[in-house]
């Protein structure tokens, strides 16, 4: 029935990274025929999975933030994440930088010194963006999953392709968090 192919298509995308993450490829695969322009703006954290100790210990603190995405004049992205911490709202400012392989990104942190490899696996750019990073720090390596929305809520498809998602990258549930929602720190312009 049409109902049924229709629903496949949908998740034909993610099924494809869950058979090749089934079969121990270790290559995450990048939303196909990614578009720079159409992915900057205004995000919303919905989720966020990862396997670092980091995670572990401020997962009860978290709430959703706000991450603004401009393009750079050489083809990098400029990220402007904030946040609540405790009564105050902090920003944080990163540069990923482009690869060969449009929707990849490389970041290295400032302060520990750790590499990030950044896909954007999965967006349609005007509701929702699923991203995969791998994290290396010396021999340490851990992963994370994180969820976009344009918007503070997203469907319940969405929240399950992205907890699927997040298991199927070796994340147990109790590493899967949807963050909660909070008015603090919101109101920045994108």
């Amino acid at each position: 029935s049409s109902a049924v192919s229709l629903a496949w298509k949908g998740y034909s995308l993610l099924g494809l990274a869950l058979l090749r993450a089934l079969h121990g490829q270790e290559e995450v695969p990048v939303q196909p025929d990614f578009q720079l322009e159409k992915f900057t703006g205004k995000w919303y954290s919905i989720g966020l999975a990862s396997s670092s100790r980091w995670f572990k210990e401020k997962k009860q603190v978290l709430r959703m933030c706000t991450t603004v995405i401009m393009p750079s004049a050489d083809g990098n992205l400029d990220i402007t994440s904030t946040y609540p911490k405790l009564d105050k709202c902090e920003k944080r400012n990163s540069l990923f930088i482009k690869t060969d392989q449009p929707g990849r990104f490389s970041y290295t942190s400032p302060r520990s010194g750790s590499q990030h490899d950044i896909r954007v696996v999965e967006t349609n750019y005007n509701e929702y963006a699923l991203l995969h990073t791998k994290m290396l720090k010396g021999t340490d390596s851990f992963t994370m999953v994180t969820l976009y929305g344009r918007t503070k809520e997203l469907n319940p498809e969405l929240l399950e392709k992205f907890s699927q998602f997040s298991m199927v990258q070796g994340l147990p549930e109790d590493a899967i968090l949807l963050l909660p929602k909070t008015d603090k720190c919101m109101t920045d312009a994108a």
